[in-house]
């Protein structure tokens, strides 16, 4: 099996979960809380290594895995849908996939509500002033109300690369030097 199957399998079985629990909580009328517990459920993997070795490591049992992560879930405060397919998939072996299901849910939830992410890259942290006039500048481009996923890579030097969907714009000084350089080397 490749690296790329394994991915796909992967991507699948995240389908399947956020598809059944995006549902539910359609249903339910409650995009809001589900948006909130992704959004707490995300910086509780990003931040706790121990959670993250939880939910990936074969060394735990199924038991343990379904009991540690549905006492997280209730630490947590997520909605009964969540707490019960963390649980599910705890049972099933497949905790590994919740990084890929809640970025699948992501999906789901903008695409209902109809808003599309942008991925910014910057040499510094945007101010909350700047990611509004980014956000108002690129819904005046696409149409759709943008949501700003940024992240900082100070090799940009400065500048930004936005990523919507299948465009980039990279307007950093680390591109323009490239440019220059391959110029510089064409000539020469």
């Amino acid at each position: 099996m490749d690296v790329s199957e394994s991915a796909s399998v992967s991507s699948g079985i995240a389908e399947r979960y956020a598809t059944a629990i995006f549902g539910l909580v359609k249903d339910g009328n409650d995009l809001p809380k589900l948006e909130a517990n992704l959004d707490d459920l995300s910086a509780a993997l990003d931040g706790s290594a121990d959670l993250r070795d939880l939910i990936s490591s074969p060394i735990y049992s199924r038991d343990e895995q379904g009991a540690a992560i549905v006492a997280i879930a209730k630490k947590m405060g997520l909605i009964p849908a969540v707490q019960n397919a963390l649980g599910l998939m705890a049972a099933k072996r497949r905790l590994f996939v919740v990084p890929a299901m809640v970025r699948r849910l992501r999906e789901m939830i903008a695409t209902e509500k109809g808003e599309v992410t942008a991925d910014v890259v910057s040499a510094q942290a945007l101010t909350a002033d700047q990611s509004k006039k980014l956000a108002e500048t690129l819904k005046a481009q696409i149409g759709s109300d943008v949501k700003i996923n940024a992240t900082v890579d100070e090799s940009l030097i400065g500048g930004l690369v936005v990523k919507v969907g299948s465009k980039m714009i990279d307007t950093s000084i680390r591109a323009k030097l490239n440019s220059l350089q391959n110029a510089m080397k064409e000539v020469g």
